[in-house]
């Protein structure tokens, strides 16, 4: 199947590692251009090289005010258009509600929140009708998951912004889609396993409530995010797709 991706261009933020990476990864490999950002200089000039001429790196923190604008000013110098931005951060650190300080609130949601609010803003002023936003969330939207306080109440607050911006953007033409991971096997995933005093044995417990019996690959997860930032998902705007191997068990 033809994405229609050939010669788009996308910011992709969050993209040396992880999902924002594989996302990166198979845009690429479907003929789009990529701007890819994190906040560490090497880290972001390796993961550009990886991919080929057709992928640049800006080391950029998502909290910075003028993120957004030297992004799409990148992807325009770059490659001379700018498509859509998936905005993909880090995850907050983990903590019980006793646990996480104000600082970590605060620090958490100029990055997580905020930031993705002003990259959304940014790119809609900018973008044409066919444009797409997309945002990694979390099954964190529909079900909090516990010792992820701050990640469980950013991120559905976050689904809502991209639910009205959906409608604020779809007469002139521009989508905004969510994507909501849960055990998909990155970096991060891993960390979290390993906070348990049995990592192997919560692995295997985690695996036990997901129907397919497995964690997910990051590749599965960008070749996802790729469908729905292509031209192929023009009918798809407010949406929020689980990529969880059916954990989220309601409809």
């Amino acid at each position: 199947m033809d994405l229609g991706l050939k010669d788009r261009v996308y910011v992709v933020t969050g993209a040396t590692r992880g999902l924002g990476n594989a996302t990166a990864r198979e845009l690429v490999a479907d003929g789009a251009k990529v701007v890819l950002t994190g906040r560490d200089e090497k880290r972001v000039a390796d993961a550009a090289a990886e991919l080929g001429p057709n992928a640049v790196g800006l080391a950029v923190d998502n909290a910075d005010p003028g993120a957004a604008a030297r992004l799409i000013a990148a992807a325009r110098e770059a490659f001379g258009g700018f498509d859509g931005v998936l905005v993909s951060v880090g995850g907050p650190p983990p903590g019980f509600v006793a646990d996480n300080t104000d600082e970590q609130w605060q620090t958490a949601f100029e990055s997580v929140f905020l930031g993705a609010v002003r990259l959304a803003r940014a790119a809609a002023a900018e973008l044409e009708a066919g444009g797409v936003i997309g945002f990694v969330l979390s099954g964190s939207v529909h079900e909090p998951i516990p010792g992820l306080t701050i990640s469980n109440g950013l991120r559905p607050g976050l689904a809502g912004f991209a639910k009205s911006l959906s409608d604020e953007l779809g007469p002139r033409g521009i989508r905004v889609v969510g994507l909501l991971p849960a055990r998909i096997d990155t970096d991060r995933v891993r960390e979290l396993d390993g906070l348990s005093a049995d990592p192997e044995a919560t692995r295997a417990a985690n695996e036990s409530r997901i129907p397919l019996r497995r964690y997910g690959t990051p590749a599965e997860f960008g070749r996802t995010a790729a469908f729905l930032l292509s031209p192929a998902a023009s009918y798809l705007t407010g949406v929020m797709v689980p990529v969880d191997g059916g954990m989220r068990h309601g409809f």
